[in-house]
């Protein structure tokens, strides 16, 4: 059971967007914005309040990658591992990153909700490979070493 803040939440996002169908996608990019997910109970909410099916708010939030039916961290690290990144050595970035936040194949984000871990297809930054991106800002030519002293840098340690 989600808190009423969450409800109210929604129905900003609602009031602010408009309670019509055309406002799905805008009023989901804004709850996940404040909320790093997307509830789904909140998504059902939403559903019937601007007039939607929530098998139709569904199907649109599981279609578009950028929505999250799991809790985010506060910093979120998407690691590229497209054709340059790869060849760059972009998996011993991922892989140091992983050792070093206790994270894996199943397991994406730290206990303490302070960061998620992604592989991405590609970031579109080909030329700065391997690359990693840290909540919109993107970080060029990552080694395992340098990968995990901004994650300690993030953390607040000195590395």
């Amino acid at each position: 059971m989600l808190e009423q803040s969450c409800y109210d939440l929604a129905d900003r996002c609602i009031a602010k967007h408009g309670a019509k169908p055309s406002s799905l996608i805008p009023v989901m990019e804004d709850i996940q914005d404040e909320l790093r997910y997307l509830p789904g109970e909140l998504l059902s909410y939403v559903a019937e309040k601007i007039g939607v099916s929530e098998a139709e708010a569904y199907g649109v939030a599981t279609f578009y990658e950028n929505f999250s039916f799991e809790p985010k961290g506060k910093f979120e690290i998407k690691c590229c591992d497209g054709t340059a990144c790869h060849v760059k050595k972009g998996i011993a970035v991922i892989e140091a990153l992983q050792k070093e936040l206790g994270l894996g194949k199943d397991k994406h984000t730290t206990d303490d909700m302070l960061f998620t871990l992604e592989t991405v297809s590609c970031l579109g930054a080909c030329g700065l490979a391997p690359t990693m991106m840290v909540n919109g800002k993107v970080h060029p030519h990552m080694t395992p070493d340098s990968a995990v002293a901004l994650v300690r840098e993030l953390r607040g340690e000195e590395s």
